[in-house]
């Protein structure tokens, strides 16, 4: 390697490090904002306060001016009526974790984003495409509290479905990002060249994109609750058409019908499941031995290996360590398959 070259270098390994790692509060992220829906915390908090809202009630005179405000809203009068100040923390404590997450992941975000580019390590494309992200940050931080807001309406005891599968989505949406620029910046001046694999890798990427923003609706829905066995619902692979489009007018059966949308959720992942494999299939025959092949049956095995989890949360009526684990595993069949893309396609 000339030496010229060798400051760029390790600037840019420095830079994708970091990038990793906002990928990295990104999954965490999204862990504990699945707690947070799983445990019911996601109203606590009744305000959207960016600067202020990261101090948390310090007195206990604090603490009820908190839980008064939380008695206000329908949640507390139709679900937890009789609730006391200590069960009151434990869910504030999971929503305030959330949004300091959120916080966390600005300052890590823009504070090295600064740096770099001073320093001359970020610049042009790079640099407007990080920018690009962050401003998708942003706006997920006004989609979180539009979602956190739907759930406040009179009569509304959780957020509306479809907001909190737009939330979920952005946020894989900036995971995706963040993972396709940072494999994008390793030096891969002396390896291999890659077998091109054509679009399957990016419609893959795509179709797991689709899977995750269904799966935002069944969380939503909580759709996961019923029809809890498979590979049947209801005593039928097929669910009538009566059950399936119930609902009036018939596209809001997308939405608000739990067996249409737990339905398609599972047909998605069938699809995944059978494009993986056939992927993994093509490649290693037309490729057999190399990288691509190699990471085509990782992506068939990880696929698999969700939908198992998928079922097995199911069956068990969704515990709140199988709902978590599903939601992260899901994140890292994301990030594999955004990298067997991006790679595919350098």
């Amino acid at each position: 390697m000339p030496l010229a070259r060798v400051p760029q270098t390790r600037s840019l390994s420095a830079v994708r490090t970091w990038i990793y790692t906002l990928a990295a509060l990104v999954v965490l992220m999204v862990a504990v904002g699945g707690a947070t829906r799983l445990t019911g915390s996601g109203l606590s908090i009744t305000e959207w306060r960016p600067v202020t809202g990261a101090i948390p009630p310090l007195t206990e005179q604090a603490w009820l001016v908190e839980f008064d405000k939380y008695r206000q809203i329908s949640q507390y009068e139709l679900v937890n009526k009789g609730m006391t100040l200590s069960e009151f923390k434990f869910i504030y404590a999971w929503e305030w974790g959330h949004r300091q997450l959120g916080r966390l992941l600005g300052l890590v975000f823009f504070l090295p984003l600064v740096w770099f580019w001073v320093r001359g390590a970020i610049q042009g494309r790079l640099a407007l495409t990080l920018l690009g992200i962050g401003a998708l940050g942003g706006l997920q931080g006004a989609i979180g509290w539009i979602m956190v807001a739907s759930g406040l309406e009179p009569g509304m005891t959780a957020v509306a479905p479809i907001k909190l599968a737009l939330h979920l989505t952005v946020a894989s949406i900036i995971l995706a990002c963040l993972v396709w620029v940072a494999a994008g910046l390793k030096d891969r001046t002396d390896a291999i060249p890659e077998v091109r694999a054509g679009y399957a890798p990016r419609i893959l990427m795509g179709l797991i994109l689709f899977q995750i923003a269904l799966g935002g609706l069944v969380a939503g829905s909580k759709a996961g609750l019923t029809y809890n066995t498979w590979p049947l619902m209801d005593g039928a692979l097929v669910p009538p058409a009566s059950a399936l489009f119930s609902v009036s007018p018939w596209i809001e059966n997308l939405v608000d019908n739990v067996v249409l949308v737990q339905f398609n959720h599972r047909l998605a992942a069938y699809a995944i499941v059978a494009f993986a494999l056939w992927h993994a299939w093509t490649l290693r025959r037309v490729a057999p031995g190399s990288e691509a092949a190699r990471r085509a049956s990782a992506m068939a095995g990880l696929t698999l290996a969700q939908m198992v989890l998928g079922i097995v949360t199911l069956l068990l009526v969704v515990p709140l360590w199988a709902g978590l684990a599903h939601q992260v595993f899901a994140m890292a069949v994301l990030a594999m398959a955004v990298v067997h893309a991006r790679v595919s396609a350098a």
